[in-house]
């Protein structure tokens, strides 16, 4: 069984399960293309952070012996409401963690009285597209501030 906990950026458990994100993401995607103009890759890892300010909330997807398995924060991106560095440990995947991760966020969204949730994800995470096609979203063009450094991300909202 999955529980679902809000929690702080800063949450240790937040913290490593973000970490191992970033392990994932580089496996897939390898290191920046030794060719490419180190202002691009500054920017696209601009784009990708997270500043901690913009953050409302940070959820944890905790399960039945009370090990965190999944992370989605959710911020304010100019007038947005976008989702951020949504992981579900491999170990956990399809006992519907990341649906009630997302879930949440909805409701998180509602409360901050927004119209609809925004996020990005990239062109070698189909099952992350897979998931957000199943569970509702919509695809959207890719939007700022990935349009400049990531135009092959996939882009999505879900109206609230």
């Amino acid at each position: 069984m999955i529980t679902i906990e809000r929690v702080l950026w800063d949450d240790p458990r937040a913290v490593v399960l973000r970490a191992r994100m970033d392990e994932e993401m580089h496996e897939r995607y390898g290191s920046a293309n030794a060719d490419e103009d180190p202002a691009v890759t500054a920017e696209r890892d601009r784009a990708l952070s997270v500043d901690p300010s913009s953050v409302i909330s940070s959820v944890l997807a905790v399960d039945e012996s009370g090990e965190a398995v999944g992370h989605i924060a959710i911020r304010r991106l100019r007038d947005e409401v976008e989702l951020k560095r949504l992981i579900v440990l491999s170990s956990a995947r399809g006992k519907g963690a990341a649906t009630k991760l997302l879930d949440e966020c909805e409701q998180i969204g509602r409360e901050q009285g927004a119209e609809r949730l925004i996020l990005q994800t990239g062109d070698r995470q189909p099952d992350a597209v897979a998931l957000y096609e199943k569970t509702g979203w919509r695809a959207i063009p890719v939007y700022e501030p990935y349009l400049a450094t990531m135009p092959w991300s996939f882009c999505f909202d879900k109206a609230l």
